[in-house]
């Protein structure tokens, strides 16, 4: 039998998943609590909105210890690039990203920015140097009760950001005692460790004492794992179709000049120099732009991570060609996978019953991270312009006349090359959050219910760079000098007069720094209405006063130091909202309840949206609801969306209009513009993303002990805020004719690239959830369920007018939209002693081609990425006295990662995806719990 067969045969056996404690009747009073999705106090029953919830203990078992790896058991969320692992990466488009040293959530794949993550209902301050979502990094795993997911649009209940969900981390809020645990993960293979240390403790009884005192402290740590620790991170299989595209190697290959320009007329001079048009090698008539001394003596794998460059992977169709005659270089076998990170949380809680029916309480929220971002080596292609070409004359000038008769050893030398005496580029990432929240809740009349909290919170991230960078016109000075040999190998090293001139060139310190900040009013008051036949009518008023800042400062020109990430300064700019909203539950008929929802945003900045909520559940039976909603949302831009630093660049010369060039031709004024000036960064002019969006969804449950749930749910989005560059503007004249800015003539004076409002987006899919418990013979007792996410379809347009293209299943650089995911469990107990056996599943996808699908695949290329499935293992012991015990072993038959013919430009990883599949593979795990009092 299939594997994948019979791991979706498993599955349908289950696991526990979200709330299983919530099917089964309490003998307990049932207490009404404030659900995830409303704003109206009831009995936590199963109802209209799809929520799942995941707690503390099935985190311990599945061997979870921070916020990132939780989000891979929560089926709904996307496949995503937002990880640490993904966002250590220097290709692509970044700045679609908010990742650089952060984790975050993306609920349907809508980025971290359509997900709004909560603590105990509450917001808090975005991620300090983009200001655009929440990082996971800062949440307080230790003192965590639940985890509560609502997977359906709620902006008419939070307004922004809920456009893909809700995440909403509830912490312990009464706990009496002190507890201490400690938890490891550990590879067979090595590297990658984690561990974390907390501490909690509380004292006071509300019912008795009248107050409550807590606290919780936590500490975990995430080891570095290397590519080259696991032999499946291989950026050189050319005969599956994986090869490194770049020359930029750790003994340089040398270059050629460009192509000289050709005026009107004249045909192209013959091949020349080294400095010339292009390399001519015996019997090959050919051209080729790049050349290494390695490559022409058959010895490029004697230097460790480089290889023959696998020319007949990559296009043939322009000339000259580039580089048969070259290395390459495997620097996806040479990137981190997992950064060493360590983070700190805190939690500090006290709660006044000041009679029955009131309390205060004052919470404080704090956490300190610090994650390194390692790259490879800087790649540096010299330029006679740079003044950085090998001079004639060099101790270390690499003369190819035995190998190219046309090489003129009286010129200087052009190479490019990976710097490896400069080490791996090297940033730490260093945040620190807070909030600190008041406030009062009880009951008045008998049956209004009031909340009222203000809080302050912050998020502040600062960039050092601790190695591998150095301040470019020093460097290229040196270089220029020809004291340094990029000729050679990391085992030869360098001269002690080379390395010493290259540290004097070096940059070392803080590079840019941001921080965000929110205060927040809120209140709400709920409860009976009126009665109707069916029951009694509930409802919630409330409001939602917010004030945000954010404020960005680049410490140091980064355009002066090689390769450094920058971005303009943005002065401190503040934003007010001022909201109010109201929900109804209203019971239509017996068993039919209708939950109606409305708010009203009003942005200081961006003006005021309405976003309305309808959704329904009906019982026609005990054992069948059917529930379903519709609602439209909104997603606000982001500070730095809206007043990022507007840099004003210019474009190379001979840049075409395609508009005027195709009205005018031959005029330079459109067909060959000089100096083109274009801004990038920030827009003030962008309007929020809407969405409408819906569910419907059926939950059968034949008995008390077993329930099937199918949540049917489609979302639309319209004017998506993507980052574009200028030539992409351009070319898409037609559809971006209101960010090229034309004077009277139809002359382009500028155009605005950077953040603007594309197309949309369409995404359909459904959320299945299976339950189930019982007995076995011999007293044992089991539990089972699986939560799963089926992708029908996700298209979007890039712009206006763009036909929707359908990404389900196929490659793609920002997420992969994968058919069929889920996480899934089942559990044997009896006495102190249980069992679990875990299970996550991550569906196959059409792989990307090879140079784009420009050259003809090897033989061996299959297109497509397998399925990637991993079993975990637990068991649990409580018999001793004040302690429990879990031991378990994750990816318990040690699967690799499927391999992808992707090699990191865009997506990290070479040969496997860090977005789908975890590198760290077959792990121990343990969680010792000790409570002392």
């Amino acid at each position: 039998m299939k594997l994948k067969t019979l791991t979706h045969m498993i599955a349908l056996i289950g696991a526990v998943g979200p709330a299983l404690a919530q099917q089964v009747p309490s003998p307990q009073p049932m207490q009404r609590v404030e659900i995830t999705g409303s704003s109206i106090r009831r009995i936590n029953l199963e109802g209209a909105l799809p929520v799942q919830t995941i707690t503390l203990d099935q985190l311990d078992k599945q061997g979870v210890t921070n916020a990132e790896q939780l989000m891979t058991l929560i089926s709904a969320n996307g496949t995503g690039a937002d990880n640490m692992t993904s966002g250590n990466n220097v290709f692509g488009a970044d700045s679609d990203r908010v990742s650089g040293g952060g984790s975050f959530a993306s609920l349907r794949g809508l980025g971290p920015s359509g997900t709004l993550v909560l603590i105990n209902g509450r917001r808090i301050a975005g991620y300090g140097l983009s200001s655009k979502a929440v990082d996971l990094n800062t949440i307080p795993l230790a003192a965590i009760a639940r985890v509560e997911i609502l997977k359906d649009g709620a902006s008419a209940i939070y307004g922004t950001d809920a456009v893909g969900g809700v995440i909403n981390f509830i912490l312990k809020t009464d706990f009496e005692g002190l507890q201490a645990s400690a938890s490891g993960n550990f590879t067979e293979a090595g590297g990658g460790a984690t561990r974390r240390l907390s501490l909690i403790g509380g004292k006071g009884k509300l019912d008795t004492d009248r107050y409550n005192l807590m606290f919780a402290l936590g500490h975990d740590k995430n080891d570095r794992l290397d590519s080259r620790q696991r032999s499946f991170a291989n950026g050189y299989q050319p005969q599956r179709g994986l090869s490194p595209d770049t020359t930029g190697t750790p003994v340089a290959n040398q270059l050629t000049e460009a192509k000289p320009t050709v005026p009107a007329g004249q045909t192209l001079p013959p091949p020349k120099t080294a400095l010339g048009y292009g390399f001519q090698m015996p019997g090959d008539p050919n051209q080729y732009l790049q050349a290494g001394l390695l490559s022409l003596q058959g010895k490029c794998d004697s230097v460790e991570g480089m290889q023959q460059y696998a020319s007949n992977l990559w296009t043939k169709t322009t000339s000259p060609l580039r580089s048969t005659y070259s290395c390459s270089y495997d620097y996806g076998g040479d990137y981190v996978m997992q950064l060493p990170t360590e983070r700190t949380n805190f939690v500090a809680r006290g709660t006044f019953q000041l009679n029955p029916d009131h309390r205060l309480y004052a919470e404080a929220v704090g956490a300190h991270t610090t994650s390194l971002a390692i790259l490879t080596p800087a790649q540096i292609s010299t330029t006679l312009a740079a003044g950085n070409a090998y001079p004639v004359g060099g101790p270390y000038y690499q003369n190819l006349q035995a190998y190219i008769p046309s090489f003129d050893p009286t010129k200087p030398i052009l190479y490019k090359w990976r710097a490896w005496p400069l080490g791996d580029r090297t940033q730490q990432y260093s945040t620190d959050t807070a909030r600190l929240l008041l406030g009062a809740e009880g009951t008045f009349g008998g049956k209004w219910d009031y909340r009222l909290d203000l809080s302050h919170s912050f998020s502040r991230t600062t960039t050092d760079l601790l190695d591998g960078y150095a301040n470019t016109k020093a460097l290229y000075s040196v270089l220029g000098s020809g004291i340094v040999n990029p000729w050679a190998a990391p085992e030869q090293g360098q001269s002690d007069a080379a390395m010493q001139a290259l540290e004097a060139t070096r940059f070392y310190g803080r590079l840019q720094q941001g921080k965000t900040t929110l205060t927040q009013l809120n209140g709400s008051i709920s409860g009976e209405i009126f009665q109707l036949p069916a029951g009694a009518v509930s409802g919630a008023l409330g409001t939602d006063l917010r004030r945000e800042s954010y404020a960005f400062r680049q410490d140091v020109d980064a355009t002066q130091i090689l390769l450094a990430p920058g971005n303009a300064n943005q002065d401190r700019v503040v934003r007010n909202i001022k909201a109010v909203y109201a929900e109804l539950v209203v019971p239509v008929i017996k068993d039919l309840e209708l939950q109606l929802a409305l708010r009203r945003d009003d942005y200081s900045l961006i003006g005021a949206t309405t976003n309305p909520k309808v959704a329904f559940s009906y019982r026609p039976t005990g054992w069948l609801m059917l529930r379903g909603s519709a609602n439209k949302g909104f997603l606000a831009p982001s500070f730095g969306q809206l007043y990022g630093g507007r840099l004003n660049q210019e474009l190379p010369n001979g840049v075409s209009d395609p508009v005027g060039c195709g009205a005018h031709p031959g005029d330079p004024r459109y067909c060959a513009i000089e100096r083109l000036d274009y801004f990038s960064g920030g827009n003030p002019n962008l309007r929020p993303e809407t969405s409408k969006q819906g569910t419907l969804g059926v939950i059968i449950e034949p008995s008390p002990n077993f329930s099937v749930s199918v949540d049917y749910w489609a979302i639309n989005v319209k004017d998506r805020i993507l980052n574009r560059t200028p030539q992409v503007v351009l070319a898409n004249a037609a559809a971006l004719g209101e960010y090229i800015h034309r004077n009277g003539e139809g002359i382009i004076e500028y155009i605005d690239a950077g953040w603007i409002n594309a197309a949309g987006l369409k995404t359909r899919g459904a959320d299945v959830g299976l339950r189930g418990r019982g007995t076995l013979p011999g007293g044992f007792r089991w539990s089972a369920g699986l939560d799963g996410t089926w992708t029908q379809s996700y298209q979007f347009a890039e712009f206006e007018g763009q036909p929707y293209v359908e990404y389900v299943g196929n490659f793609y650089t920002r997420d992969l939209y994968l058919r069929w995911k889920h996480n899934a469990t089942f559990s044997v107990s009896k006495g102190p002693w249980s069992v679990m056996l875990s299970n996550l599943y991550r569906d196959g996808y059409k792989d990307q081609l090879p140079d784009a699908g420009k050259s003809a695949p090897p033989a061996g290329f299959k297109p497509h990425v397998s399925s990637y499935t991993t079993f975990g293992l637990s068991t649990t012991y409580t018999g001793f006295k004040d302690t429990a015990i879990t031991v378990g072993i994750q990816n318990l038959f040690d699967r690799d990662p499927p391999f992808t013919a992707h090699n990191v430009d865009e997506v990290v990883g070479a040969g496997w995806d860090p977005r789908v599949a975890d590198p760290r593979g077959r792990a121990l795990s343990f969680n010792v719990r000790y409570n002392f009092l």
